[in-house]
């Protein structure tokens, strides 16, 4: 593990967060900073339900646009904004959120390259559309290899690290709230999950659709009765977030290179932005558009960051517990919640948590699923990667947080690297997709595109006739 915290500090110093930060400003500068510009039309993206088909008929095995954005968001929406938070506050201090904050500002123009470039180069299965950034490494650059090395990384990244990382919170809040042991908590969330991932996708968007709306709502309600209840005391949370962020006030993570990394990290673990998962939900979408999707796409890290991520920061912040305690992860968030609301805070937390991680176990899921098609079409490795993925949920049961944060950093550099790498090089798609968009609102017509009109890329585009 040393060895591995070694190389993780020198690759996110020197290469993951360089390309980040330089990926998401180059997608800022094309696209006009749309995420600053934009924000009603993404929203509005949310409402677009099923294309109909050459005989008017709605495509019953795609999903809707509302439908992806959940899936997507139900993967953003999970430890990384109750754990991740704490942990980059604990870490790094609490100008960590600051970096934040400017990554998922940034980074939203870097998820909408990588969702609307999902849509240009899905591919229709047995009636359903699948993609993501192998397929685009595929057929986008003509490189299979590429799409199968970054496959593999994504089945060890999200189907295997982060499903340890979700099982392991839930296991440490339930040990902490009720005495059970963590092994059992993982063991019986283990089933769970294993009757959910039979279903598919279709099962999994159903779940997810209920799921994420309701955590999401009854946790915001929460933090913006504490915020409203607090309300003189949050131009001081502002502050130390600033200050600290520029290394005016330094806190407990020291240098203002740890607080800028721990920023980063647990910003990209949360959001996702960049990083090539989101794009396989992304591509599953019945739209009229490619852009379409990496509007909606762009608006769930805003979501997930600059709402979610910021409520727990300030739940933490005005506590002021993460002065004096040596808790980490979820057990800072909730000895947070406890100054707030009283012991209660501690079932509270473990039911968010739960619902929190029980969805981004589900979201992880189909993005190892879509890896494991990408790289074969029998259905018995399937099932074999459905049996790693319930195995890892009960390894999360096991291990320490330290450990895990660690494991999870590492696999990330992997997926961040090769899909940094790809999107920038498909950048010119991106340009001409999200010119053409334009060009047709600027005429007054809903946008819709067919493959010829980039008639370039004819043979390379497997749908959009």
């Amino acid at each position: 593990m040393e060895y591995i915290t070694l190389i993780n500090d020198y690759l996110w110093t020197w290469l993951v967060i360089p390309l980040l930060v330089c990926c998401a400003l180059w997608f800022t500068y094309k696209l006009e900073a749309f995420q600053f510009r934009h924000l009603g039309m993404m929203i509005r993206q949310l409402t677009e339900s099923h294309k109909s088909n050459k005989n008017g008929e709605k495509e019953e095995e795609s999903i809707s646009s509302f439908h992806a954005f959940v899936v997507s968001l139900a993967s953003r929406i999970g430890t990384g904004n109750l754990a991740g938070v704490a942990s980059a506050i604990f870490v790094g201090g609490p100008g960590a959120v600051f970096w934040m904050w400017v990554m998922a500002l940034l980074g939203s123009a870097t998820a909408f390259a990588e969702s609307t470039l999902a849509q240009y180069y899905k591919v229709k299965v047995k009636g359903a559309y699948i993609g993501g950034p192998a397929y685009y490494m595929y057929y986008g650059l003509h490189k299979r290899w590429l799409g199968v090395i970054f496959s593999i990384c994504m089945i060890l990244s999200f189907a295997m690290a982060n499903q340890i990382m979700q099982s392991n919170q839930i296991s440490a809040s339930l040990s902490d709230t009720f005495g059970i042991p963590s092994i059992s908590a993982a063991v019986v969330l283990a089933i769970m999950i294993g009757a959910i991932i039979l279903g598919g996708i279709h099962r999994i968007a159903k779940v997810s659709s209920y799921i994420v709306p309701f955590m999401a709502i009854a946790y915001l309600l929460l933090a913006f009765y504490l915020i409203i209840t607090n309300i003189t005391e949050i131009p001081g949370v502002l502050y130390t977030i600033v200050s600290s962020a520029f290394g005016v006030e330094q806190a407990a993570g020291g240098a203002i290179g740890i607080t800028i990394s721990q920023g980063v990290k647990r910003g990209l673990f949360s959001n996702e932005a960049g990083e090539g998962s989101a794009p396989n939900a992304a591509a599953t979408a019945e739209t009229t558009h490619p852009v379409k999707q990496g509007l909606v796409q762009a608006l769930g890290v805003f979501t997930d960051t600059l709402v979610v991520c910021t409520c727990t920061a300030v739940i933490i912040l005005l506590s002021g517990v993460y002065k004096s305690t040596d808790a980490d992860g979820i057990i800072l968030t909730t000895r947070a919640l406890e100054t707030h609301i009283g012991p209660w805070a501690r079932y509270f937390i473990s039911a968010a948590i739960f619902f929190f991680a029980f969805s981004s176990i589900i979201g992880n899921y189909y993005y190892g699923e879509t890896s494991v098609r990408f790289l074969t079409p029998h259905r018995r490795y399937m099932w074999i990667f459905r049996a790693i993925t319930v195995g890892t949920v009960i390894v999360g049961g096991l291990m320490t947080l330290d450990d895990v944060w660690a494991i999870i950093d590492l696999c990330m550099c992997s997926i961040v690297l090769l899909n940094i790498y790809s999107i920038l090089k498909l950048s010119p798609k991106v340009s001409k997709l999200w010119k053409n968009y334009n060009e047709q609102r600027a005429r007054g017509v809903e946008p819709e595109f067919h493959k010829e009109m980039i008639p370039e890329d004819s043979e390379d585009v497997k749908t959009w006739l």
